[in-house]
């Protein structure tokens, strides 16, 4: 991703207000605006409960706002299929389908041919490791290979976005550690565009080229920091001044948002 690469998505002035069920409104984000670009990565980060999901929700369409939008670029609004994959804290696999299955059902959902979705998949679950897992099903798999067999369904389609909101949450560690080696590879290979949400600030720093830094509900966008450091990256950069200073910014930031709210 280059700082030059065009806009894929902006989001315009995006406020969400409900209603409580004692009839009281409660503002979960409050004119939020920014542009995210073509293959760029980008981590939504913020304090639990600060309104990350929703925003998630209103760019993937599952969710309206109360005002405001957000605005895909042209390219996005002439291509047939669904234009982006989700993957969520649970990998929402189906127990009854094993992992082939599992990964093709998009395919099977938009009519794509059964050969093209099974060459498809085959190419996924070797770029997410599961090459000889095909027929395994999802109770005979660890946490993050189901999360692995997840982002393979969730990219069968070629979207040019993918949605993840808090997907290694559940995970120990080690996995999760893993895991971000993985989806920061994967991400690279398929040149896929990113939305990841996290309140982990070390994740965040090193997964991504700009970081957004929410404030408290209401949640508005703090700021928005760009990782300048070098990819590919390696687990050792989480020792390295560099990447400290980067935490240090982000923590700080998400300080400053615990006292206002």
């Amino acid at each position: 991703m280059t700082a030059e690469a065009a806009p894929l998505l902006t989001l315009r002035s995006i406020s969400k207000t409900y209603a409580a069920r004692d009839g009281e409104p409660v503002e979960a984000l409050k004119d939020v605006s920014c542009t995210i670009r073509a293959g760029e990565f980008v981590s939504i980060l913020g304090p639990s409960g600060c309104g990350k999901s929703t925003l998630m929700s209103i760019i993937a369409g599952l969710l309206p706002p109360t005002s405001g939008s957000a605005e895909f670029a042209p390219t996005w609004q002439a291509s047939r299929l669904p234009n982006f994959g989700i993957v969520f804290q649970d990998p929402v696999l189906f127990p009854w389908r094993d992992v082939m299955a599992n990964v093709v059902l998009p395919g099977e959902v938009v009519g794509l041919a059964r050969e093209e979705r099974d060459r498809r998949a085959r190419e996924l679950l070797r770029m997410v490791g599961l090459t000889g897992f095909e027929q395994k099903y999802p109770h005979e798999l660890s946490g993050g290979m189901q999360q692995r067999v997840a982002i393979a369904r969730a990219l069968i389609l070629g979207p040019p976005l993918l949605l993840m909101d808090e997907p290694f949450g559940a995970l120990d560690a080690l996995t999760r550690e893993q895991m971000n080696l993985e989806i920061a590879r994967i991400s690279r290979e398929s040149k896929t565009t990113v939305i990841f949400v996290t309140h982990s600030i070390a994740e965040a720093a090193f997964l991504s080229d700009r970081v957004f830094v929410m404030t408290g509900r209401p949640a508005s966008l703090r700021d928005a920091v760009t990782i300048d450091l070098p990819r590919p990256r390696a687990l050792e950069l989480m020792a390295s001044d560099r990447f400290g200073v980067y935490v240090s910014r982000l923590r700080k930031m998400l300080d400053v948002t615990r006292d206002l709210s």
